[in-house]
């Protein structure tokens, strides 16, 4: 057992070698020439692609093309720290050494004397060393702005967690979401755009809430939801054509009709 680990942390080795003296080359002066023109601005739509291809092959359990996509994000991780490289600012050894120092600092239950009997406990350790580290004013700082609403309200959400801004029962949370629904029949009632845009807000925020309560994501049961949606209105496409008919000819009782059919034919549960 020990020699096996050790010939794959060999063969480990050598393959990220093999991949930073590729990426090396093709930024060499007698390299690609696209490869060769990209900065790390550039780069950050493709970066961000192959990590949404990444999320949808774990969506889809299809775990070749994960082992793909995860190689695809190996890649631009190698491009990045080559550029850093040329520019003289740091190196992949250089982000490979802070991450390393950073799991073993950030997880004193496992590395210290502190304990952590639930994953809790050991996200609240993690996000109070890192406060303390980058030295900064509030606890929700550090989410980045950038991120899908979503993710980023359910991110800040955990920060105030963490520290010790949160319900302890659901049901708090289940009144907080009718709360604010009710404050939003109300600004609609009055035709209020501004209030119905905040209360809308709110509601969402809520439901954020809700399904972190309830240990779901948001933002992937919503990228679900969106799948179902497709699957079912493709079906009524496809319906629809089978009976030789168009969107503009259908009505709408018959497209519901055949909705509702998808609900049971097992394409678009989840």
């Amino acid at each position: 057992m020990v020699t096996k680990c050790l010939n794959f942390k060999s063969s480990l080795n050598k393959q990220f070698i093999k991949l930073l003296d590729i990426v090396e080359k093709l930024r060499g002066p007698n390299g690609c020439p696209w490869d060769r023109e990209q900065t790390h601005e550039s780069l950050l739509p493709y970066f961000l692609e192959e990590t949404y291809e990444v999320i949808e092959s774990v969506d889809e359990k299809d775990w070749d093309t994960l082992k793909e996509e995860l190689g695809d994000v190996m890649l631009h991780i190698a491009l990045q720290g080559q550029i850093s490289k040329e520019e003289g600012r740091f190196n992949v050894m250089d982000s490979l050494d802070n991450v390393n120092k950073k799991l073993i600092k950030r997880h004193p239950h496992v590395f210290g004397d502190k304990k952590a009997d639930a994953s809790f406990e050991a996200k609240q350790n993690w996000e109070s060393i890192k406060h303390k580290e980058k030295k900064r004013k509030s606890r929700l700082d550090g989410v980045p702005p950038t991120l899908p609403a979503l993710t980023r309200s359910n991110r800040l959400q955990q920060k105030a967690s963490f520290a010790g801004f949160d319900w302890d029962d659901i049901n708090k949370v289940w009144e907080k979401l009718y709360e604010e629904l009710d404050e939003l029949k109300r600004a609609y009632a009055l035709k209020d755009l501004n209030n119905i845009k905040e209360e809308i807000g709110d509601v969402l925020f809520s439901v954020v809430n809700l399904a972190r309560h309830m240990e779901l994501d948001s933002e992937d049961m919503l990228r679900k939801a969106n799948t179902k949606f497709i699957k079912r209105f493709k079906k009524i496409e496809s319906q629809l054509a089978i009976n030789g008919k168009d969107f503009s000819e259908a009505t709408l009782e018959e497209m519901d009709e055949i909705w509702e059919r998808t609900k049971y034919d097992g394409i678009a549960h989840y």
